[in-house]
This record gives C-alpha cells, structure tokens and sequence, in this order.
C-alpha cells in the first residue's frame, strides 16, 4: 500500500500529535534520543520512483526532502529549496535551492538531481506507479502515455542550484503536491552507480533528508533511522536515532508497548477495545481508505457487473462496526472529511453523494447478469491480501459476505508478506487485491486518479473520465465550482459506472505512545510519522 499517501485552504486536518508530559517511563529507549516504533509492514523499496506502500512511504519523507516539507503545523514550507518566484501566471515557479544542501556521501543537491529524478517517474520505460502525480506538470500526461519524450517534462536546470518548474494550469495545492515522495530529487551519480539495485537496501541509497537508513538489506524485519549529518538543517533534529522493528500481530505490538519495549505501537482491529484504556491510547480519523481493485484483463473481474456485484454485496457498516472498531462505511473513492469546496465550505463527499453503497437487492441483479455474460453459474476467484493482522481479517469478513451473498462465488483467499502482495499486483498475478492507500495532498483529484487503484493508468481508458480530468487540470483549472463538479462527474464514471474499484472502508487510526515522547507528528494525509521535530524528554 503507498501513499499512502500529502493540504488545500478549508481542509480538515489532523492535529499535530504534541503530547504532554505525564510521568516517567522506564522504555529500553531511556533518557538518550532513541526511539523505538512498530510498523505492521515490511519495507518494500528506498527508490522514490519506485515505492507504493505505507512503510517505504514512511522511510522515505524521514530520509529526503524536496523543494516542500511539511512543517510542525501540518504545513508546507520551503525544505530543499531556500527561496521561490511564481510568475504572474502561476504556471511557473523558480526555485533558489540550498547551495548547503548534501547527499548523505557528501555530494551536492542540484537542480539536475530533480530534473534527473521527476523525468525518470514520467518514463513510461519506468512504470512508476505514481507517474499520475506528474498531470499538473507540464507534459507530464503526454510524456507517461509515451506521446513525448521525457525532455519535454516542465522542469529545467537553470543553473547548478537554480530550478523551474512549469505547470499544465495553475493549481492551488502546488506546495502540498511537493512535499510528496514521487518529487524528492536523486544523486544521479549514486543511481546510476548500483543500477537495479539502488534502493533494493540501505546501503546502496543515499539521502538528503535528516535521517539515514541502516541494517535494511532488502528483506529484514529491522532497521534504524540514524541522524544524518550531512543534512543540511542538522541542528533542528534531536533524535539520534529511531529503531524500527515489524510487528505483523497487534496483540504482539500492544504486548511489547506494555513492557516498555515499545515506544509507539498502532492498534488494529480487536485489539482497539483491548487498549482503549490503556495510558498513551490516541485515536482519530484519517483520509485513508481501504478498497478492492480488479484485474481486469481477467474474464470475470473484466466484466463490469460482476465488479458491481462485488462492490455492493458486503456489509461495510458491519465489517467497521465488529471488525475494524475503528472508521466509517464508505461509498466512493475519496473519503468524507477531506476536501471541502471553495466557494461552499460543503465538503466533496456530501456533494459526490453515494456511490456504490450495501445493496444487496442490486448486487443480486448485477451477480444475475455477470452470470448470464460469462457463461457461467458458478465462479472461483482469488481475493489477495497482505499477511498483517488486519489485512487477513478483513480478507476473511469480504469472503465470507461475498460467498454467502452471492450464490455460485467461491472466493479462495491468499494473505501473503506485503512486498509479494505489491509484486503480484504490479505483475497481475491477481484477480482481486485488497490495499489501503492514504493521500498525497487534500484535493479530490489525488483519489480520483490515483487513490492506490492499481494499473489505472494503463487499463482504464473511459474517454468520458480522461476527458473529465483533463477539463477538470486545464479548462476549469482556475474556476473552483465547475472544476469541482467537473471530478464528481469524473468519479462517478469510474467508480458508480464502471465500479473499476471497489471502495471499502475510510480509516481511523488508533495507536499507543509514550508520554515522554514529543513531538512526533502524524501526517496530515494517514498514517504516516514525521520524526524530524520529535525528541525524548
């Protein structure tokens, strides 16, 4: 799962988790500035071109930076970048950048290691899976779609520490749009030095954020954050160090959080109500969202009602209510709570309406149709998760509804270690898959055409929702309520039409932390933890 995934004026943001002091904790991570997490995931990739899960999300804004990062109030402020000028147009934008930023070997951060880095994430060659990021980006559409070369990408080198960059239209979320990992530049040198394997481990990676990875070799269940001291704004970090460990099993992560072997832990499932009373318990909701994709090259997941009859056959008020304790239903691909109109204060998810709710009369219907195209009365799929507690929970509650929904579905489920799960997705080796995916920036379009639904760039080519897109970047990119009215249109293909996804649930996240931890931010867009601004007091 990526995005993950990065906000708009009138956006509701989740609160910067700055906790106070209550008392002393005896933690394996004493007075030093040592912290020590759980993430519920391996790690997939350190190659920013590359990444589309949570846990190398996370790795990665704790180790590079862009020309944005978010600041200890959930904004964007300047990072990589000391100075900008954005032209009477606001489509383009120059950049002053840091002459003392370094590459963790010493190397400058140049102009050249953002155009080398943004024009390899639009390379079709590439298949990066969030190359859709680059639409605002002048050609950037164009470019991934193999219609122009790479060169034409709107960003220039114009000088060792001076950068442009050229939108399609001007777009309001700019600054939050660059604080995303699929912006973060790359040592040119240092990539083209390992080859394949740059970002397959720790030590073939160089950053330039203000932390460094160590003792990730690619597989293992363990590794460290370590201070960089190349970073150039070094003096404003306190931790020296942040030891991670995977912990698939929630009630293994509350068991070590209770023995102090912890300093932070997420809760899933049933083991919220366990902890709920537990000191350092926190919950709150999040834009993340959980889904089902298809494979559509496949006979039944090809055909539209049969994904219809899938989207609408599960109870989702139930499977928040009794399996995840935690969320809402939800009805389309952006979640409630996230953008808001402009000019209406509404938000997007009570004017987008509901899209493909629990309907078990109409999922019936559509079963009834899928059935009579395919030729068949009875059929067997494969529903892929990964193997984290969660994941496998809501796998098996989605078989059994499906199966005793639908007469004649037989649905063999496969919880496999995350890195696999992501490998058979961008292989097709699936016919359903399970994710989650959190924001990048808090604009409907993020989930619209992207939202973690896999391979939409490539096989979903409704001419209707491109057109919709590209009236919504270009068009309408400077009037607020057609532009709006113009991506509810564009969803309502996509996931009410077509049901090319199937929108399962919008998270919450409910977690444990110590009380001498401060500072540790949340990302505004999911689960995500900034260490910069956090220390051990």
């Amino acid at each position: 799962m990526r995005k993950k995934l990065l906000t708009l004026a009138g956006v509701a943001l989740a609160s910067v988790l700055i906790l106070a002091a209550c008392g002393k904790s005896n933690s394996s991570s004493n007075s030093k500035q040592i912290l020590t997490v759980a993430t519920n995931a391996e790690m997939a990739t350190l190659n920013s071109t590359k990444y589309s899960d949570t846990t190398s999300l996370e790795a990665l804004e704790n180790t590079f930076e862009g020309l944005y990062r978010i600041n200890a109030k959930n904004k964007p402020v300047l990072a990589g970048a000391s100075s900008v000028t954005i032209s009477k147009d606001q489509k383009t934008y120059t950049f002053n950048l840091r002459k003392n930023a370094k590459w963790s070997n010493g190397d400058a951060v140049t102009a050249e290691n953002y155009v080398y880095a943004w024009q390899k994430m639009v390379d079709p060659k590439q298949a990066s899976p969030n190359s859709q990021q680059f639409q605002p980006i002048k050609n950037g559409t164009q470019i991934a779609a193999g219609k122009l070369p790479v060169k034409d990408l709107g960003i220039k080198a114009l000088g060792k520490y001076k950068l442009q960059v050229t939108l399609e239209s001007p777009i309001s979320y700019f600054s939050e749009l660059m604080t995303g990992a699929p912006f973060y530049p790359q040592d040119q040198k240092a990539v083209e030095k390992y080859g394949n394997s740059y970002g397959t481990s720790s030590a073939k990676t160089v950053y330039n954020g203000p932390f460094v990875v160590k003792n990730w070799t690619g597989t293992n269940l363990k590794w460290n954050y370590v201070k960089n001291s190349h970073y150039w704004d070094k003096k404003t970090v306190k931790l020296q160090k942040v030891n991670v460990q995977v912990v698939k099993d929630a009630a293994t992560a509350g068991n070590l959080y209770k023995t102090n072997k912890l300093d932070y832990a997420m809760l899933t499932t049933d083991y919220i109500k366990q902890y709920e009373n537990t000191a350092g318990y926190h919950s709150k909701a999040i834009p993340l969202i959980g889904y089902m994709a298809f494979n559509v090259h496949r006979k039944a997941t090809g055909n539209v009602h049969f994904r219809k009859a899938i989207a609408m056959a599960f109870n989702k008020k139930s499977l928040v209510n009794n399996i995840l304790h935690v969320g809402s239903p939800l009805n389309g691909i952006v979640p409630k709570n996230f953008a808001y109109n402009s000019k209406t204060g509404d938000d997007y998810r009570q004017d987008a309406g509901n899209m493909l709710t629990y309907n078990l009369k109409k999922a019936r219907q559509e079963w009834a149709e899928a059935k009579k195209e395919l030729g068949k009365d009875k059929i067997t799929i494969q529903l892929l998760t990964s193997d984290t507690t969660d994941s496998k929970q809501i796998g098996e509650y989605l078989q059994s509804q499906l199966e005793t929904n639908l007469p004649g579905l037989t649905v063999n489920l496969s919880s496999i270690p995350l890195k696999s799960r992501l490998a058979a997705t961008s292989a097709y080796n699936f016919d359903i898959v399970y994710g989650t995916w959190q924001p990048d920036f808090a604009d409907p379009v993020n989930f619209i055409s992207d939202g973690g639904q896999y391979h939409l760039d490539d096989d979903y080519n409704n001419s209707n929702f491109r057109n919709l897109l590209n009236e919504a970047a270009t068009t309408y990119a400077t009037n607020p309520t057609k532009r709006w009215n113009t991506l509810i249109q564009a969803e309502k293909q996509l996931i009410q039409k077509d049901a090319f996804t199937a929108p399962v649930y919008q998270g919450g996240m409910s977690y444990l932390l110590k009380s001498k931890v401060k500072g540790l931010q949340i990302s505004p867009y999911g689960t995500v933890l900034f260490y910069r601004n956090a220390s051990i007091k």
